[in-house]
């Protein structure tokens, strides 16, 4: 029973060590990344959905996307808006790299910043960068 000094000691350190990664970097954090428009994109002003809704929610989309083209061979997207949108990520002009077209400002910095590593590429060709 008289252990309670070791106990106390013991609560003390595990408490310092199960905490250290948060007060370790505490004020370390990396703003989000705001990903570049392309002038085509800049000149649109409009996104296929609102900008909040495809920030959060663009791979869902996509799925969505690539389930009706691959299996109902549905190529036209209707809009929240009302617009009708080629559901396309890579090919013409009005298609989501149509408009987003360099790779590693747009896509690259918010999806390393959040350390996923999307699929789209495994299928698709991915666009070449301009230099």
């Amino acid at each position: 029973m008289n252990d309670k000094n070791k106990i106390v000691a013991g609560l003390i350190i595990f408490a310092a060590i199960a905490t250290f990664p948060f007060w370790y970097n505490m004020g370390k954090a990396v703003p989000v990344p705001e990903p570049k428009l392309s002038e085509k994109a800049k000149a649109a002003k409009v996104c296929v959905e609102p900008k909040e809704f495809m920030k959060s929610e663009h791979m869902q989309v996509l799925d969505v996307w690539r389930d009706v083209v691959v299996r109902n061979a549905d190529r036209v997207y209707l809009s929240s808006s009302g617009k009708e949108y080629n559901m396309s990520l890579s090919s013409g002009e009005e298609s989501c790299m149509g408009c987003h077209s360099d790779k590693v400002e747009f896509c690259d910095k918010c999806h390393n910043y959040a350390s996923v590593d999307p699929y789209c590429w495994d299928c698709h060709i991915a666009p070449k960068e301009k230099k």
